[in-house]
């Protein structure tokens, strides 16, 4: 495994500690980039950098075409995640970036490079029950103003945008886009994760299965914490603001 330049625009490394004992790569949700995870620089602890995944079609990538599909994405992400982690590190995802993370984990165990020490889902159910109507959050079908009233609810669509018709446009492609990839999505029976899995959640969340911490359990040969948090999809926005303090990260070496 090899550093990215820091020019990549596959990641963007907000805090630059490439000497850092861990790092913790996050994963977007769907219609999202990496905008609401740069404000958790105040969050980590010494020890740890951050490197935020963006995806094709969006931010540095915007020139490039968006995923046909799950497998597309699971293999670009990927390719990603190993060009950056060069030293132990911990892999996030939230929502749709959640079964990100767990796809791209069972990949890299595949293929047999270093697996992350731990994965963090946030506001996912375990991905073994494939795609079914509650996960379908948000919709193919949703009209425009749904899809722009839940990017505002998520950070991910600035006031500026909504002024611009241009730029509201894009945000709406991102996000059918994003939809359309997540669609395509089918679990692989049978398949389990070895790393340790933390499941974070909102406890007025209607997305999460009220089985969801047995669900999870099953996907692991590991061990698997599940941490219920106030608020709902993406918690309250204080704790959304610093949810890496709830993180149960394993020691460094330093530690």
């Amino acid at each position: 495994m090899h550093p990215t330049s820091r020019q990549d625009p596959r990641v963007i490394r907000p805090l630059g500690r490439h000497d850092a004992d861990r790092v913790l790569v996050c994963l977007g949700f769907c219609g999202g980039g990496t905008g609401a995870y740069r404000r958790w620089t105040d969050w980590v602890d010494d020890d740890t950098d951050l490197a935020l995944v963006c995806y094709p079609g969006r931010e540095g990538r915007f020139c490039e075409p968006f995923a046909g599909s799950w497998d597309e994405l699971v293999d670009d992400t990927t390719e990603t995640v190993l060009s950056v982690v060069d030293r132990p590190y911990v892999l996030f995802g939230h929502s749709m970036g959640g079964w990100m993370a767990y796809s791209v984990t069972t990949r890299i165990e595949h293929r047999g490079p270093t697996a992350p020490d731990r994965l963090i889902v946030s506001s996912c159910n375990a991905p073994n029950r494939g795609l079914t109507e509650r996960d379908r959050f948000p919709r193919d079908d949703d009209t425009d103003h749904r899809l722009l009233s839940w990017m505002r609810t998520t950070g991910s669509l600035p006031e500026y945008v909504l002024g611009d018709p241009d730029l509201r446009e894009m945000s709406l492609e991102l996000m059918r886009a994003d939809i359309g990839v997540r669609d395509t999505y089918r679990p692989e029976h049978g398949l389990r994760t070895g790393v340790d899995v933390q499941v974070l959640h909102g406890a007025r969340d209607e997305v999460i299965d009220p089985g969801v911490a047995e669900q999870w359990a099953a996907v692991t040969a590991g061990r698997c914490h599940v941490d219920e948090l106030p608020g709902g999809h993406f918690y309250t926005e204080e704790i959304w603001q610093s949810l890496p303090r709830h993180f149960r990260l394993p020691a460094t070496v330093a530690d």
